[in-house]
């Protein structure tokens, strides 16, 4: 009854569902996986960290990942040039960072936000920095770039203004050797208000994780999908076979012209049967 399971056709079919099922079932257990890992990774960057906490010399958090992103980080040095970072929401507020450039102690300077105010970028607003050797601690960040929500990539600011924070959108604007990351201080000062660190991305509950939930569903459903096919394709092979060792499957017109009765074959023969010879 089943040998026709060993006839090429069937050889095809078998070998597709072979090998289509584990390739569903890795592909949704991956996805599945993406989606555990940034839970775990949502969850350490939103936990409280302790207060005790000490901050860690910069070089030793470079670079930057997903396991230093918002560790606090320690630099010494003078500050330099200043630059305002317009356009920039804190608690549903619009207003603008206030960077300013740190040249450490080994020569190169690490982008510093040391505050927020609210309102429109006006260098008269923001407060002066520090004159002299000073030691900066804040929460480490990775470089921006023009898909990180927030920045204002569209270019056209004013001088002074920096539309994304990070060593590729600096490099144009200053003379010195860059840290590609940047460092935000989690203590007002001058009365700015202290800018929360950021988690790293691809690390939020956001859009994309719920994407690699449902990819992962999709991925187990084709699975089930493929086998259903394959019994519903192998139960009608079975039936097909029984039917014709019945002698069913060349029997049905007969069958229901004989169910009919007399009365079916009536009409076919009426007209050339009523028609008399001339």
């Amino acid at each position: 009854m089943n040998r026709f399971l060993l006839t090429p056709r069937w050889w095809g079919i078998n070998l597709f569902v072979v090998l289509a099922v584990p390739v569903c079932l890795f592909m949704g257990t991956w996805q599945l996986s993406r989606f555990e890992d940034r839970v775990d990774t949502h969850r350490e960057a939103t936990a409280e960290r302790p207060a005790e906490e000490r901050a860690a010399p910069l070089d030793s958090l470079l670079p930057v990942d997903k396991r230093t992103s918002g560790r606090l980080a320690r630099a010494a040095g003078e500050y330099r040039e200043q630059f305002l970072v317009p356009e920039r929401r804190l608690d549903g507020r619009s207003g603008f960072y206030v960077l300013t450039l740190l040249e450490t102690d080994g020569g190169k300077v690490l982008p510093v936000v040391r505050g927020w105010l609210p309102g429109a970028a006006e260098p008269a607003r923001a407060p002066a920095p520090p004159t002299g050797r000073v030691e900066v601690t804040g929460a480490l960040q990775a470089p921006e770039n023009s898909g990180t929500k927030g920045v204002h990539a569209s270019g056209g600011l004013p001088e002074g203004q920096l539309g994304v924070i990070g060593a590729a959108s600096l490099v144009n604007l200053v003379p010195h050797e860059l840290y590609d990351a940047w460092v935000t201080v989690q203590q007002g000062a001058d009365g700015m208000e202290p800018v929360p660190a950021r988690a790293p991305s691809n690390t939020g509950l956001d859009l994309k994780a719920f994407q690699n939930l449902g990819y992962t569903g999709e991925w187990f459903v084709f699975a089930a999908f493929v086998l259903f096919m394959w019994f519903r394709l192998y139960r009608r092979e079975v039936e097909a076979l029984r039917d014709a060792e019945a002698g069913l499957a060349d029997a049905d017109v007969p069958a229901a012209a004989a169910a009919a009765g007399p009365a079916a074959a009536a009409p076919a023969a009426g007209p050339a049967a009523s028609r008399r010879p001339e």
